[in-house]
């Protein structure tokens, strides 16, 4: 009984596939062929439902080769279809197609790139920081006293009392000093986030690129030759000046400033007729830092320095207003 149900099976697999071979050869148009696929491989024809209910090998085996036959033949009539040019006159299949309008990355995501290629060049690694981030890493073992300001609610996104929005790249540090024994020489870049109102100079998220080395006999010299090196490969060759400053992080602590690119020095509004332009602070990392990590300050030292990736572009490019970063205004972006 159940080899004559079988063989029966496979006659009837054999007809069909018989029927769907003749009616796709003679399908005429991409609409007919698709109708004929909803006959004969849709899922209520009769093959699919015949699939449903095979309960031998023998029937099953034939009703997929009958299945696969069909797929074949349905492919390569849509190759065959698609192959024959149109038939109005008026196509010109010399002519070149339309010019598909493509995008551009990012005015931050272009510079970001940039950046990484800068300090790649150096012999630096870029690493990979964490957006959420303990109050450990971000203070605590950045030397940020209990009570300073930028620990405040009002200053900073907290989840809980352990966790928190990075307020700053500088996190990425301690990581990878806890991950690998120095010399280090790495670059984080990537979002933070603080509670500032939204201005013109000012958004609640913005980029930061961390720079952090360490290895024996580093001086402030290394890291003024670092700087000086970055700004020329972003703004051209400029004049680097530093002065004195203080972070919980760094000791000595230094910010430092670039000639104006508008005016060269000169004075203008842009520069505040200062003839310079403040680019981010810096300095020689703390003691209490190595100390956190487990380092030997006596053996090691180290620079750290933070720049605001946000603050390069709309001073690189003249632009007035942080906002416009936010805004995916076709108009802006466009330029880039």
């Amino acid at each position: 009984m159940d080899e004559r149900r079988g063989s029966l099976a496979a006659v009837n697999a054999e007809a069909l596939t018989a029927e769907a071979l003749a009616a796709i050869e003679g399908a005429a148009s991409a609409d007919e062929l698709e109708e004929l696929h909803v006959r004969y491989l849709g899922r209520k024809s009769a093959l699919k439902l015949a699939l449903r209910e095979v309960r031998d090998r023998e029937t099953g085996m034939a009703l997929n080769t009958a299945r696969q036959a069909i797929e074949d033949a349905f492919s390569a009539r849509e190759a065959a279809l698609a192959a024959v040019p149109d038939d109005d006159p008026s196509f010109d299949p010399t002519l070149p197609g339309e010019a598909v309008a493509r995008g551009s990355l990012h005015l931050i995501t272009q510079l970001r790139r940039r950046i990484e290629d800068v300090f790649l060049g150096m012999g630096y690694t870029v690493y990979d920081g964490r957006e959420v981030e303990t109050v450990w890493h971000n203070f605590d073992a950045l030397n940020q006293p209990e009570a300073h300001p930028s620990r405040d609610p009002r200053d900073t996104f907290y989840f809980d009392e352990r966790t928190l929005l990075r307020t700053h790249t500088s996190p990425s540090q301690i990581r990878a000093m806890q991950a690998q024994d120095p010399p280090i020489y790495l670059v984080s870049l990537g979002r933070t986030y603080r509670r500032d109102p939204l201005d013109a100079t000012h958004t609640p998220v913005f980029h930061q690129v961390e720079g952090l080395a360490v290895d024996r006999g580093i001086t402030l010299a290394d890291l003024r030759g670092t700087i000086e090196l970055f700004t020329s490969a972003i703004f051209g060759r400029r004049e680097v000046r530093m002065r004195t400053s203080f972070f919980p992080f760094t000791e000595p602590s230094v910010e430092f400033d670039i000639t104006c690119y508008l005016c060269d020095g000169r004075g203008c509004p842009v520069c505040k007729h200062s003839g310079w332009i403040e680019m981010g602070g810096a300095g020689m990392v703390d003691p209490n830092v190595f100390e956190a990590v487990g380092y030997d300050p006596e053996e090691w030292q180290g620079f750290a320095f933070g720049l605001g990736i946000d603050r390069i572009a709309f001073l690189r490019h003249g632009l007035p207003d942080l906002r416009l970063f936010w805004d995916n205004d076709l108009r802006m972006t466009r330029q880039f």
